[in-house]
């Protein structure tokens, strides 16, 4: 079977390479790609990208061995419905090889047309790293690969800030875009680069913060045969993602000029303060992830879908949702519930085995992060306690017991976190004196950075519910939480 190419592809448009890419790998392939190939098809941006990877050389090759190609396989749910669909991404040109091919790489920065970087190197790649220099060919840290560019783009149009970038990372920590220009600076000052360069770098350069959310698995290894065998050719790059994105992009509206994604119908936004949508994402996705995760693994679940479609675990989940968490969230209501609905349908992707138990790593910090904050913004604003929330947590504390029914749970969190609780457990005798001691000294750890027995009424309605699951078990216990709210 012929392996995916341009003989494949039937008038395959050339456009001028607008896009300097860092990084080859399945999430930036099944995003960003994807969308300047939806936009490209549409006629609205009409630019292609020339990839370099951060390490490594083999799917740099196999990208080059496909003339860029390669399929995205979407699996989700779409206006209600499951649904699977495929196409070729075309919006990739060619690869570089930074390692053989440095020159080719510097050649790039005097493209005219050139507008866009973007980059995942993961969170580790964001690091400034003082063994690096100019001359290296290539540099060890992807923002010291970034300020060599920068500095060669410089020189080539002598100081022209209309011949400035867009820089827009993707890397998963907060302020992003702020980080890598702050890195590129401490360059430009290490190599003695100019104050000149540095005043282009801040005023014929545009650095945003962003926030991106898709989940990539990326190539199908125990589905591929099957796959290749309808798609009719061979693909040794194809990315499976989900129907679900999301790109919110700090920075000023002319963007959106130039990197029209709203008009090709995507999610992708350009705002003055990603923060709100940081929140929401943070509180309502990942919230509601690390909440479900004891109630429903204890209730003999082990899977988001599957948590979602139960009658009981999907009911709480939903209503700590609608009830607890969006309560505390100051977007227009509207917003807010579409974004839950779109969390709800991606729970219940029926093509991705999302497995409770790699949910709950480190849930303590977890919970700290994510479920905290909302627990109490709700007390602050309603001077009572949110139900579920405070049943998540009395779940958690039963979960770190490291038992379901006769089942072990393979806990995996920092030794101190599993040692607090080991010892809490070995105390417990079935009175509720012993479970009142077990929560006292678990919402008094130092992970909190606050005592949580001095928000007023949390140790007393923990022990009522952990008591609750201890001599009932889970599935009495919330199905009695949930009575209560059909009660009221």
């Amino acid at each position: 079977m012929e392996v995916l190419n341009n003989s494949l592809v039937k008038d395959r448009q050339k456009y001028p390479v607008k896009v300097l890419q860092f990084g080859e790998g399945n999430f930036l392939r099944g995003f960003v790609d994807w969308q300047i190939d939806v936009m490209n098809k549409q006629g609205t941006f009409n630019g292609s990208v020339v990839v370099v990877q951060p390490r490594g050389q083999e799917k740099i090759e196999k990208l080059n061995a496909q003339d860029g190609l390669y399929t995205l396989y979407l699996q989700g749910m779409k206006d209600g419905k499951a649904v699977q669909e495929n196409s070729i991404i075309t919006s990739i040109s060619r690869g570089i090889n930074i390692f053989n091919d440095y020159d080719q790489y510097l050649q790039l920065a005097s493209n005219p047309e050139l507008r866009f970087i973007f980059s995942n190197t993961t969170e580790a790649g964001l690091t400034f790293d003082e063994t690096d220099r100019l001359e290296d060919r290539p540099q060890r840290s992807f923002p010291g690969k970034l300020t060599a560019f920068l500095y060669e783009r410089y020189n080539a149009f002598q100081g022209d800030k209309d011949k400035g970038l867009i820089i827009i990372p993707c890397e998963l920590i907060e302020r992003n875009g702020e980080k890598l220009k702050e890195i590129v600076l401490k360059y430009a000052e290490l190599w003695y680069l100019g104050n000149d360069f540095a005043a282009w770098i801040h005023e014929g350069n545009t650095f945003c913060n962003s926030l991106v959310d898709r989940i990539v698995p990326g190539y199908p290894r125990d589905r591929i045969e099957e796959i290749t065998e309808e798609l009719g050719y061979k693909d040794n790059l194809l990315v499976v993602g989900e129907q679900y994105h999301l790109w919110v992009i700090e920075g000023p509206q002319f963007i959106t000029e130039e990197f029209p994604a709203h008009m090709a119908g995507l999610n992708t936004l350009v705002v003055d303060d990603l923060t709100p949508y940081r929140t929401i994402k943070v509180r309502i996705l990942n919230g509601a992830h690390t909440a479900m995760t004891p109630v429903s693994y204890l209730y003999g679940i082990n899977t988001v879908a599957q948590a979602i479609e139960d009658k009981v675990t999907g009911q709480f989940v939903k209503e700590l949702i609608y009830d607890e968490i969006i309560p505390t969230l100051d977007l227009p209501k509207e917003e807010l519930h579409s974004f839950a609905e779109a969390v709800l349908d991606r729970f219940r992707n029926p093509f991705m085995q999302h497995f409770l138990l790699s949910i709950s790593l480190n849930s303590v910090s977890k919970f700290k992060t994510r479920d905290l904050p909302t627990l109490l913004d709700y007390y602050k604003r309603k001077r009572v306690l949110p139900k579920k929330l405070v049943f998540s947590l009395a779940a958690l504390i039963s979960f770190y017991k490291g038992k379901r029914g006769e089942e072990e749970i393979h806990l995996a969190d920092d030794q101190d976190v599993l040692d607090l609780f080991k010892l809490q457990w070995s105390q417990y005798n079935g009175t509720i004196d012993s479970i009142k001691d077990i929560v006292s000294n678990v919402l008094g750890y130092e992970v909190w950075e606050m005592d949580l027995n001095q928000v007023p009424g949390l140790t007393a309605a923990i022990t009522i519910d952990l008591f609750n699951i201890e001599t009932k078990g889970m599935n009495k216990a919330l199905e009695s939480l949930l009575r209560q709210k059909a009660a009221n």
